[in-house]
């Protein structure tokens, strides 16, 4: 499964959201997001599994309880991809900057001049 088909399902989005907040137990996203989709234990389980499945949460074990905790490796991949399709600044837009930045340090050593030439009359 594709990373953007595991986060087209809101229910998954919502628990990725609660573990970017720490490590959760399984029995308390189970009653959070039961109760916020009206699903079934065992179907928050499924959705738990996809999400390991897919490296976007890990799980623990700690006794009979099982912490899940967010695993960014998927989502850094995301990210990258992103990045790759995000247009680049031309040389254009480099040298707009550049003039902008001219222009307020004009002004400002324009104005610090003005500023000491009413000192010096006053």
């Amino acid at each position: 499964m594709h990373g953007f088909e595991v986060l087209s399902d809101p229910v998954r989005r919502r628990i990725l959201e609660m573990l970017s907040e720490g490590l959760r137990s399984a029995g308390d996203l189970g009653d959070v997001i039961g109760g916020e989709f009206g699903i079934s234990q065992p179907a928050v389980s499924q959705h738990l599994k996809v999400l390991r499945d897919n490296h976007f949460a890990v799980v623990h074990r700690d006794g009979n309880r099982r912490l899940y905790e967010l695993d960014t490796g998927a989502l850094t991949e995301l990210e990258d991809w992103l990045a790759r399709l995000r247009p680049r600044p031309t040389p254009a837009l480099d040298a707009l900057g550049t003039e902008i930045a001219r222009g307020k340090r004009a002004r400002r050593i324009h104005t610090d001049n003005s500023a000491d030439e009413q000192r010096r009359t006053s």
